[in-house]
Parts: C-alpha cells; sequence; structure tokens
C-alpha cells in the first residue's frame, strides 16, 4: 500500500490545522480528517464551473470570481470553460500559504501557467464590492471554500449575498455547490433578488449507486426558463 504523505500544513483563521496531503499521485486538503477538496469533491467544481460559465462562452471579456483557491479544480474547469485571452479569473483567497502550495506542490496547477489568473485575498463582502457590477460570474463550493471569521458559509451573511448581486453584471451567475442538500438557500437566494435554479448532479457518476448534490444557479435579473 502506498503511503499517504503529509506535504505541508497551515492554521487556519479560527487555529485549526489545514494539511495538504498526497496519496498514488493525487492530492487533498485535510481538516480535522476530514477532506474537503480533493477527489471527493473534484466532479462538482468541474460541473460547477462549466454551469456557471456556460453562458458567458461567446463574452469578449468574461470576468469570474471564485470564492476560494482549493487545489484549483474549479479554477482549471473555469480556465477550461472559458479560453478568451482576455478573461480575467479573480480568485479569492485569505490564506496565504494556499497560492505558495500550488506553486511548491502542484506544478500542473493553472494558477502557475494561466497569466489570466488574479490572486485577492478579501473573499467577503468588501472583495466583492470592489468588482461592483463587473463580473459575469461568481462560484462557491461550500465544502471547499473559505468561511467567515466566525467559520460560517458566507451565504449565511446576507451583506454577502446582497454584495455578490451587486457585484455581478445583469444576467450574471453565483453558482453554488454543496455536499447535502440545505432546504432553505433557494429562498435565501431569493430574497437577495436571485432568479434560482437547483441542479442535481452525481457525486460519484461511475459508483454502483448513485448519490446526488446539489448546485444552485443564482441569476441576477430574468428567471430561468
Amino acid at each position: 500500500m502506498k503511503p499517504r504523505n503529509t506535504l505541508a500544513t497551515a492554521q487556519l483563521p479560527d487555529g485549526i490545522p489545514l494539511v495538504l496531503q498526497e496519496h498514488d499521485g493525487r492530492h487533498y486538503l485535510i481538516v480535522q480528517g476530514q477532506q474537503i477538496a480533493g477527489p471527493a469533491t473534484q466532479g462538482a467544481e468541474a460541473e460547477l464551473a462549466r454551469l456557471a460559465c456556460a453562458p458567458f462562452r461567446p463574452a469578449r471579456q468574461p470576468k469570474v470570481f471564485l470564492v476560494g483557491l482549493a487545489l484549483g479544480h474549479t479554477l482549471e474547469a473555469v480556465a477550461a470553460a472559458l479560453p478568451q485571452k482576455r478573461a480575467t479569473f479573480f480568485v479569492a483567497e485569505p490564506l496565504a500559504e494556499l497560492p505558495q502550495w500550488h506553486r511548491a506542490h502542484l506544478p500542473a496547477s493553472p494558477l502557475n501557467t494561466d497569466p489570466r489568473i488574479v490572486i485577492e485575498q478579501d473573499s467577503g463582502p468588501s472583495g466583492l464590492a470592489r468588482h461592483a457590477g463587473s463580473l459575469h460570474a461568481i462560484t462557491l463550493h461550500l465544502d471547499a471554500s473559505p468561511t467567515t471569521e466566525r467559520n460560517r458559509p458566507w451565504i449565511d451573511d446576507r451583506r454577502w449575498l446582497a454584495a455578490a448581486y451587486e457585484a455581478l453584471q445583469a444576467g450574471g451567475l453565483l453558482a453554488i455547490a454543496a455536499a447535502r442538500p440545505i432546504p432553505s438557500l433557494t429562498r435565501r437566494l431569493q430574497r437577495a433578488g436571485f432568479a434560482v435554479a437547483e441542479h442535481l448532479i452525481p457525486l460519484a457518476p461511475n459508483a454502483k449507486k448513485t448519490r446526488l448534490q446539489p448546485i444552485w444557479l443564482a441569476r441576477k435579473g430574468k428567471a430561468f426558463e
């Protein structure tokens, strides 16, 4: 059996360690023994990016705001979905160590090869406010993304939802993925002014027993058809 190797460790804002591990060529982000990013989230991150970016393939200068870097799976899928040379991908990652880990341990990361990527530190309302009215899409995976100072997901903060709405262009999308259903989220997004559609995707497409997980698309503007 191949060993699981710890490549790096950092402290999250609440003092809990975040660990980067490698096993058999695959990488994992681990918090308190639980995988928050890695093979378990990669499929959902790719589908999140695909759904968020699909309407903006014709745009000449698409701008996407990604809440968190994690292992770069969402970023990789966004960059592939929007190959325009004048696209810009803003990655809001408050943990300074994560971009460093990509450079030191993840040589295939788009962060190391794609000049369209801009790293920012503020994933909160003030970070979004700097992009007022300019973004085509915002992506957020609730398991792999940064949280508030109180360790709550940003979707629990009404100010963040309001800032996300204002940061988007008309017709822009806030795309959210989670490992499990959140019954109140659709209504919460609607109260913030969004038109909302929920998609269910297979957690592991090749598994014998299919388990579905949700992705919400929240549009600024007209309702989904």
